[in-house]
């Protein structure tokens, strides 16, 4: 009989990958960062362990969508308060918090449990090509987008 083996917490080792957003599409650029979060790329992969690697995302403000998404793709959040609903649409967010939208985009690809928000928490986002994170050595992850809109 075959055993499984589970990954101990200290054999788990963590990489650090920089993605540019720019020109990409933003469905197809949150599916591979996700999977790269959950550590799906590694042989070792365990569902319900943090086995992933970090991910850094800049230029957040130069990604794509297709079709007239830009006009219709709506964002809503609430602030608990009656009356509180806020909406948002693709383009005005991208103008004021093009974060948000590869964060949310993401995040909605990851587990909705704890183990989501541990993943979460290793994706950082920043608007143009500067980053603190230089010290890590990220290694650049190519993203396969073929845009089929020209």
């Amino acid at each position: 009989m075959n055993k499984t083996s589970i990954p101990s917490i200290d054999s788990i080792s963590r990489q650090w990958y920089l993605v540019d957003a720019e020109n990409q599409t933003l469905g197809r650029l949150a599916t591979e960062v996700a999977s790269v979060l959950r550590g799906k790329n590694k042989p070792n992969f365990t569902p319900h362990l943090d086995n992933g690697d970090f991910v850094v995302v800049v230029n957040a403000e130069k990604i794509l969508v297709t079709g007239k998404k830009a006009e219709q793709k709506l964002y809503r959040r609430h602030s608990g308060r009656p009356g509180g609903m806020k909406v948002e649409n693709f383009s005005s967010l991208q103008g004021r918090l093009p974060e948000r939208i590869v964060e949310k985009a993401i995040k909605g690809m990851l587990p909705h449990n704890a183990l989501g928000r541990q993943l979460f928490r290793k994706l950082k986002v920043y608007k143009g090509s500067e980053h603190p994170h230089a010290a890590q050595n990220p290694q650049i992850l190519r993203v396969n987008s073929s845009s089929t809109s020209s």
